[in-house]
Parts: C-alpha cells; sequence; structure tokens
C-alpha cells in the first residue's frame, strides 16, 4: 500500500483510453494493492474520488467515495448510460488539475454499469450532484478532464484559479449550482 503521485495535466496518461480488465486481473492481488493505492492517495489529497489512470496506471478502475450515497466504491470497466439529459451546472476541480475551478453541465440522472472487485455485475442510478461526481470520475477512464467540458460563453468566467473562484465566483444559492473538487 502506498500513497502515489498524481499525474497533472499534461501527462498522456490522462488522455488515454484506459483499459479494461480480464475477471482475472480483477480478482489478481496486484488489482487490490491498485485498489489499496487507489484509497491511500485519495484521502492523502483530500479528494472524493479518483481513477486509476491518476496515479499513472491506465487500467479501467475507479473508486469514488459519496458517504450520500452509498460510501466508497469501486468501479471496474464502467458503462454509462444517460437517463435523464437534463443537465446542471456544478464547479468542479480535480486532483490532476490542481488550483482550478471549471464550471460544467452534466446529465443528471445517470446509470453505471460496473464490475466490483469480485468481478461480479453491479450498477448504480445516480442522481443530482452524484450523477456529476460519477460522470466527472469516470471520464478519467476515457481520457477526458473536466476542463474539456467547460462552455465558454462571452463575458463570462467559467474557469478560475481556485482562489478567485474563491473570492469572486462562489455560487450564492448553492440549489442553483454546486461544487465538486475531486
Amino acid at each position: 500500500m502506498a500513497i502515489r503521485k498524481v499525474a497533472r495535466m499534461g501527462h498522456p496518461v490522462l488522455r488515454a483510453q484506459a483499459r479494461e480488465l480480464s475477471k482475472k486481473e480483477i480478482l489478481s492481488v496486484e488489482t487490490r494493492e491498485l485498489v489499496r493505492d487507489l484509497i491511500e492517495t485519495m484521502a492523502e489529497y483530500r479528494g472524493i474520488g479518483i481513477a486509476a489512470p491518476q496515479i499513472h496506471e491506465s487500467v479501467a478502475v475507479a473508486i469514488i467515495d459519496y458517504p450520500e450515497e452509498q460510501g466508497l466504491t469501486v468501479i471496474i470497466n464502467p458503462k454509462i448510460t444517460v437517463l435523464d439529459e437534463t443537465e446542471k451546472g456544478n464547479w468542479e476541480g480535480c486532483l490532476s488539475v490542481p488550483e482550478i475551478r471549471g464550471l460544467v453541465y452534466r446529465p443528471q440522472k445517470i446509470r453505471v454499469d460496473y464490475l466490483d472487485l469480485k468481478a461480479e455485475p453491479q450498477h448504480i442510478i445516480a442522481e443530482g450532484f452524484a450523477a456529476t461526481v460519477y460522470q466527472h470520475e469516470l471520464d478519467h477512464l476515457f481520457g477526458v478532464l473536466f476542463v474539456d467540458r467547460v462552455r465558454y460563453e462571452p463575458g463570462k468566467s467559467p474557469i478560475a484559479f481556485t482562489e478567485e473562484y474563491h473570492r469572486f465566483l462562489v455560487p450564492q444559492d448553492e440549489d442553483d449550482v454546486g461544487e465538486l473538487a475531486d
């Protein structure tokens, strides 16, 4: 078990499509060690989720620790289905894009089909902010960063350094726009 270095925006591992794992690989000691490293690294950096590419491992494994939903979840080889295309904006941050926040609009109801650590099929239906959390983390497995999804509109600041975000852009109405910093 180890705290691993987090890949930052610009590193090629963050732009690669992560490789899916076979059942044999999922059940291996190496995958269990990878998951432990993900958990320790996420805790060290105070995130609510992390994906294997963020610690330089291009495999389709992510963890999300969002207590409001179901606590720590290990997600392997996920497939996302949008159940409601209604979008909502949230200010997102990322361990791989430190000190930056961006306003990202995402669908607000999704289904995630995935394998667990026993290689058993599972699914989660996530709504609202939880849907944003899952989409953000799982984007890492497809080579996508939140900055790719920021919508630029004339006269608005949809992306900012964290300090300026807190100083000038913090949403006044939390029901209108939320914040995610993985």
